[in-house]
């Protein structure tokens, strides 16, 4: 059988040499090296590796440097990538996960951490590629079955329990997250360059978010943030995946899920090219008290002047006006943090 190359990226001599001969002894590796990262990033799109191996500190192109250019290359994109650290600090590890690296370990490590992680995420892989040629009764679930499995993938997600107006991600973070709400309401919102915001959507209870940038590939295009206390779920990508290849019919409710999204915002995008300032107001406020989780034409909704400002595109002096016009209509009152909507059907009705 060939044996799996790894490339090892270590400017550490000692450390490249005796982390090379450890796998060399094992007679299962072809193991090539590289003292910098430059020279390891045209190493692994030359010779393609099985795995790669790579310190975080190197001088001209750190690790992240490395990570980020392979992620980009269609030929390397896949390789699974341990990092080697000596850095300990909780935000370090966590800029290397969420940059989409597989593992990583901490020097100083020992032949059998090494020789673990190695294998750990050789058997990961190869589990996954094992279901990645479906069966044909995979192509056929119900709506309940789709809805079951995907319930049961943000089941075993891990929980986070995250304080109102605190971020989730942002525009230009690499995805390595899909997320489930728990608990709670998250919005989605772009920057103007003048600092101002502009939401794109409300995602609340049993709603997925994040899932475009997972399934292109691609950074995140906005930003995220809580509206209120939330318990999200992280689901990583390689568990969203997996459930994808083993299942391929989860892919049409997916699909609605996306397609319901992409209609939001150009219901929304029509409406801040047409609609009068009045009009954008009211459908902000139905917006949201939609997505309160009651069925009753009466709600009482909890959103800040700011954020119902970004939803509606206008400024936070226009939101009082148009709030203060609406009650005097007899449309809603305030009742101190949070607005009573009378009808959300009167709401919804009226003009420009």
């Amino acid at each position: 059988m060939e044996k799996r190359k790894i490339l090892i990226i270590e400017d550490n001599l000692d450390i490249r040499e005796s982390t090379a001969e450890i796998l060399e002894l094992t007679g299962e590796y072809t193991v090539m090296v590289a003292p910098e990262g430059k020279t390891g990033v045209d190493l692994a799109l030359k010779f393609r590796p099985d795995m790669i191996l790579c310190d975080i500190m190197m001088p001209e192109l750190d690790g992240y440097g490395v990570l980020y250019m392979l992620s980009k290359n269609e030929a390397t994109q896949d390789i699974p990538f341990i990092f080697l650290t000596a850095k300990t600090e909780k935000a370090d590890i966590r800029k290397a996960m969420e940059m989409g690296a597989d593992d990583y370990l901490t020097k100083p490590f020992d032949d059998l951490e090494l020789l673990n992680a190695i294998e750990s995420r050789f058997k990961k892989r190869a589990q996954i590629q094992a279901k990645a040629v479906p069966s044909p009764e995979n192509f056929r679930l119900d709506e309940q079955e789709q809805a079951y499995l995907l319930q049961d993938l943000a089941d075993h997600g891990r929980v986070k329990s995250i304080k109102k107006k605190q971020t989730i991600y942002e525009a230009g973070d690499t995805p390595v997250y899909v997320y489930y709400i728990k608990k709670g309401k998250v919005r989605s919102f772009l920057n103007y360059k003048d600092g101002r915001e502009l939401s794109t959507n409300i995602f609340v209870e049993d709603q997925f978010f994040g899932l475009e940038s997972i399934l292109l590939n691609d950074k995140y295009g906005d930003n995220t943030s809580t509206l209120e206390d939330a318990e999200i779920a992280l689901i990583h990508k390689d568990n969203f995946f997996e459930l994808l290849y083993k299942k391929p019919a989860i892919a049409a409710k997916l699909i609605k899920v996306l397609s319901q999204n992409i209609k939001e915002k150009e219901e929304q995008m029509l409406g801040f090219a047409y609609d009068s300032v009045r009009k954008r107001v009211a459908n902000a406020l139905v917006n949201v008290a939609e997505k309160s989780g009651t069925a009753s034409d009466e709600v009482t909704i909890k959103i800040s002047r700011d954020d119902l400002a970004a939803l509606a595109g206008t400024a936070n002096e226009t939101i009082s006006r148009m709030l203060a016009d609406f009650k005097d209509e007899k449309l809603l009152t305030k009742e101190g943090n949070a607005i009573k909507i009378f009808s959300i059907t009167r709401l919804k009705n009226i003009k420009q």
